[in-house]
């Protein structure tokens, strides 16, 4: 079995991971482990932009306040100000790279209204901003002689004496499994959203690193907070951005009513996600709907205005839904989009376990609380990323490099030779459909504890059920067979400690909403969750809230 040795072992080469390799000094003898190219990171799907006070006028103290208050209160305030006190610098940084913001009128970058925000702080690149970003920092990534080991799945941290000390992961085009030791681990994998059947992620959006972590002993925070996009396309669950709400596009019923106006008669489309997700929902549910969705109308802007900052939402509609926005509404209706929760990370990156950090979708810091504001996303990549970076180049100064037993990778040896010689069984893409059909029904936009139980026994008897799995493709190269089963056992884990969450949490806060327990419980859940394996499922814990100077209030928009 093959041992690799580097300083330091970034999995994930989406922005948080490329601006954590970024941030090391250049000594550092740093790789990056990646599922797929890096410009085929899940990162590059980011349309809307990303926040930042630029102006004179808009202080960062304003964009903290907004996302304290987006998150319902739930995020670390602490961590908020951090994030929202560096946005501009690294804003600017992202300009002198290569970005190619679009420019407003006096040449400045460009930035337009976005959900739950108080002001227009969202710059961006037309409808493609992720895309913009991600490439820029690739181009950084080869010019610094980053090793990249591309298409290469991580299968288990290497944790000794309560240390992370490397990883162990699969080299996809040959089927060799590897371990990497290291001096730190840095996890920046994305999130889980293909845990639901419909989901504006890829397909690789599996929380590998989540679930390792979690497995390894890493506490996963604030699980049952999922974020779900109120303009997912109705047919596929492909993303149509916020911007194209922030343009002025508005949401009608079957009816041709702007709904909005019932719900946040102030911010209208633009009140924070959640918010406008079960808007949507509730509309569909009580039959006002236009064949189980709501309609985006963009006409009004005029043609000129879409081609120019929303060329690729209509590149979209057309292909996916068969409608040219120019001239009719887009179908969308609410999907699974982000998760808020994961391995808990504190505003340097740093894990519960010594040697494992975390940053990006993959960690929670929690500057995102119970729910996330648009455009804060990509921010966390980039600020959270060079932090996290900069911490581990001192973290891993004169530091030895611990032992890394070949038993590691022997374990998953067995593990996979177990899948692969299995003569029948279950077939993934089966469980895997099925546990995202549960997911999207009992534990979506309305949960109530008779749902979420529901969830909980079909997640116990699909995780039974997984002891059987059975790979069909017997060979070890380019093995998808063999890869996407252990993608399902990974997201099977998640989904239990999503659903161990939402059946605790005995309130309604964000994007979680109980309709059993439909306001929020300040006295009881102000909160985070805890979860770590138990012999049984998920065990629960608990974290307190950091506060700063905002005072809990009652979220209105």
């Amino acid at each position: 079995m093959t041992m690799l040795t580097h300083d330091v072992v970034i999995v994930g080469a989406g922005l948080a991971g490329m601006r954590a390799a970024l941030e090391l000094g250049p000594g550092v003898d740093v790789a990056v482990v990646s599922k797929v190219h890096p410009v085929r990171s899940h990162s590059g799907a980011a349309q809307g932009g990303i926040n930042a006070a630029l102006r004179e006028e808009d202080p960062w103290e304003n964009h903290a306040f907004d996302t304290v208050k987006g998150s319902d209160y739930l995020g670390d305030q602490d961590a908020i100000e951090i994030m929202c006190r560096e946005a501009p610098s690294d804003i600017r940084q992202m300009e002198h790279w290569g970005v190619i913001f679009s420019r407003a009128e006096d040449e400045r970058i460009a930035q337009r209204p976005f959900g739950g925000a108080g002001y227009p702080r969202t710059c961006y690149a037309a409808d493609r901003t992720g895309h913009a970003l991600l490439h820029a920092m690739y181009e950084r990534v080869m010019k610094r002689g980053v090793k990249v080991y591309e298409e290469w799945f991580l299968l288990s941290l290497v944790v000794e004496d309560g240390v992370c000390r490397g990883i162990v992961a699969l080299d996809i085009p040959t089927g060799q499994v590897v371990t990497l030791r290291a001096k730190a681990v840095i996890l920046a994998t994305g999130g889980y959203g293909r845990v639901y059947r419909t989901s504006s992620n890829g397909l690789v959006n599996t929380g590998d690193g989540m679930a390792v972590a979690y497995r390894a002993g890493a506490p996963l925070m604030d699980m049952e907070f999922v974020q779900f996009h109120p303009t997912t396309l109705k047919s596929n669950g492909v993303l149509i951005t916020e911007g194209s709400r922030g343009e002025g596009g508005t949401l009608i019923n079957a009816h041709g009513e702007r709904f909005m106006k019932t719900y946040a008669p102030n911010a209208m489309e633009l009140a924070s996600r959640d918010v406008v997700s079960r808007a949507e929902q509730t509309e569909i549910n009580e039959g006002r709907g236009v064949d189980g969705c709501v309609l985006l109308d963009l006409r009004h802007l005029g043609r000129e205005k879409i081609l120019e900052r929303l060329p690729q939402i209509r590149d979209l509609a057309i292909k996916f839904a068969g409608t040219d926005p120019i001239e009719v509404p887009i179908p969308v209706r609410p999907g699974a989009h982000y998760s808020m929760g994961g391995i808990q990370a504190d505003h340097n990156g740093q894990t519960p376990m010594e040697g494992l950090f975390a940053c990006g979708e993959c960690s929670c810091v929690s500057v995102h609380g119970a729910n996330r504001l648009g455009g804060n996303s990509l921010l966390e990549t980039i600020v959270f990323g060079r932090r996290t970076g900069a911490f581990v180049d001192g973290f891993i100064s004169g530091r030895p490099l611990g032992s890394a037993s070949a038993a590691h990778a022997a374990r998953e040896e067995v593990r996979i030779a177990a899948l692969v010689n299995r003569p029948e069984g279950e077939r993934g893409w089966a469980l895997r459909e099925e546990l995202g059909t549960v997911m999207n029904r009992d534990v979506g936009v309305f949960r109530d504890r008779a749902g979420l139980e529901h969830a909980r026994k079909r997640g116990v008897d699909i995780l039974q059920r997984s002891a059987n799995l059975w790979v069909m493709d017997k060979s070890r190269t380019f093995n998808t067979d063999l890869t996407e089963a252990l993608e399902l056992l990974h997201i099977i884990d998640l989904a239990q400690t999503i659903i161990a969450g939402a059946l605790a949490r005995e309130e309604s806060r964000g994007a979680h909403f109980r309709k059993d327990f439909t306001t929020r419980n300040d006295t009881s859940w102000m909160k985070h969750t805890l979860a770590l394996p138990g012999e049984d499922g998920p065990r629960l814990d608990h974290a307190p809230v950091r506060f700063t100077k905002y005072e809990p209030q009652e979220r209105k928009y």
